[in-house]
């Protein structure tokens, strides 16, 4: 019985783009994919048309009726004004699960570790990629880092139901809790409480700067990899260059209500046309959309073949050595290569294997919420005097049975007793805390910001200074 077609939905992106596209599609459609293309225009000619998104509404259509995107590189131009459309496609449809394998192809493509098989796992939502971002005044900027529990526990079952799935045996997870404790405190948090659910997967948390160090170092001692979204991105990278080539690095971005495949690479604009590029990245990740569908067969016998012509000796220019490879072929003709291979298995490399099998991820279910209380607020103010000038003149202005209990500048704490060596921006943040009792109410805030303002200081914004089941839950001043 002939499968039915199932729709996707294609875009040729910019640069080489195009060129690895075809390539790949041409490999997919002499396999036998069973596949009905739906293609929409994104990327720089639609962010230069003037739509800051890089994305059509009838390219949102197509991308909410097939629910399967494969997606060449796209170039978003520099400068302000523009957003992330990788990010915003993510984000927009729920792509909450970023899954990029890292494998060295040793002896063909060069690496100094050849039995490495890592797999990073990224979460793809939150984080700092929430590109949420104000200039504050003339000297700061402000970047948010938004970590939910919603989105960590989604990720971190995400990949150890893969694990499972996959039969991978162990997850070490990265964060820099040592200095964020709240936000990367909680998905540090949210990892262990998952993990105690699966005792067969031997778990351990490292922090992010010696991970990545080990990952350049040792990554044959890694399995999978699991990081919040810009530990993530920057580690995948990382491990994809260490393993041979980022070119080779494939990726999948996956959601309960959709996918989107793309290789890890950028569009390579200065090698556009040339019919130069390695279109393995892209293949790859189509042979992982392959999977996703149900089309387990297909994507075996294409990742299979290409295995093959690695192992063959047939390369691109970037993974060419006059070592290992025996004939150096374009876009074009490497996947030409691929589609000669198919049904053949490679001899040096284990064989690829998909089983089509759906991950169970159960639903995120909310918490009940915890006792919440107002503890105190700070205040941040566009300022250009000195600390002592600023404390004086907020504890003249102070009425509301709220009192100034430090200042901070860039996070370290300056007032009181603060030193004349620490540089200071005219960024300040002040704390203010109830002077007898242990709890506030709102309309004190309200009151002291009118207090603010007729002292003639501009206030930029407020952070609320709050307890969860009693447990003071904000950071302290560095150095109080």
């Amino acid at each position: 019985m002939t499968p039915k077609n199932t729709a996707i939905t294609v875009a040729y992106g910019d640069g080489i783009g195009p060129e690895i596209m075809e390539a790949t599609l041409h490999v997919l459609k002499k396999a036998g994919a069973a596949i009905d293309i739906e293609e929409i225009e994104i990327g720089e000619k639609v962010y230069l048309a003037g739509n800051t998104s890089g994305i059509r509404p009838e390219a949102w259509e197509s991308l909410r009726r097939t629910k399967v995107f494969l997606k060449a590189p796209i170039t978003t131009p520099q400068g302000g004004g523009v957003k992330s459309l990788n990010v915003t496609i993510r984000k927009t449809l729920g792509l909450y699960a970023n899954v990029r394998p890292c494998r060295a192809y040793a002896p063909f493509v060069r690496t100094n570790y050849p039995k490495m098989d890592v797999v990073i796992i990224r979460e793809n939502e939150e984080d700092l990629y929430a590109g949420i971002e104000h200039q504050q005044t003339d000297e700061v900027v402000q970047c948010l880092k938004l970590i939910s529990r919603p989105g960590c526990e989604k990720i971190v079952r995400y990949a150890f139901e893969y694990a499972k799935a996959r039969g991978r045996k162990k997850i070490t997870c990265f964060t820099k809790d040592n200095i964020m404790k709240l936000t990367d405190g909680l998905f540090h948090k949210v990892f262990d409480e998952v993990a105690a659910e699966y005792p067969e997967i031997t778990t351990e948390h490292m922090i992010v700067d010696i991970g990545m160090a080990k990952m350049a170092v040792a990554p044959d001692r890694f399995d999978i990899v699991l990081a919040p979204n810009l530990y993530g991105d920057i580690i995948s990278d990382v491990a994809a260059e260490v393993s041979g080539s980022v070119g080779l690095a494939g990726s999948a971005n996956i959601g309960d209500h959709g996918a989107m495949f793309e290789a890890v690479h950028g569009s390579a604009p200065d090698i556009a046309g040339k019919n130069i590029a390695n279109p393995s990245g892209l293949l790859l990740s189509a042979v992982k959309m392959l999977a996703h569908i149900g089309q387990g067969d297909i994507a075996e016998r294409i990742h299979n073949a290409w295995l093959r012509t690695i192992e063959d000796g047939i390369h691109t220019v970037d993974i060419y050595s006059e070592e290992k490879s025996r004939l150096r072929v374009g876009t074009s003709l490497f996947a030409e290569a691929v589609i000669e291979r198919l049904g053949q298995t490679p001899q040096l490399f284990d064989p690829a294997h998909y089983s089509n099998e759906t991950l169970h991820l159960t639903p995120y279910k909310r918490k009940a919420p915890a006792k919440k209380e107002l503890l105190g607020v700070d205040v941040f103010l566009n300022w250009r005097g000195d600390a002592e000038q600023l404390a004086g003149k907020l504890q003249a202005a102070t009425t509301t049975g709220l009192k100034l209990s430090m200042i901070t500048n860039r996070g370290v704490k300056v007032w009181p007793e603060g030193f004349p060596e620490t540089f200071c921006t005219d960024h300040w943040r002040c704390r203010f805390m109830p002077d007898s009792s242990t709890t506030i109410e709102q309309a004190q805030i309200v009151s002291l910001l009118d207090s603010v303002s007729r002292a003639e200081l501009e206030f930029i914004k407020i952070e609320t200074l709050c307890a969860f089941d009693g447990r003071p839950s904000f950071s302290l001043g560095q150095g109080q």
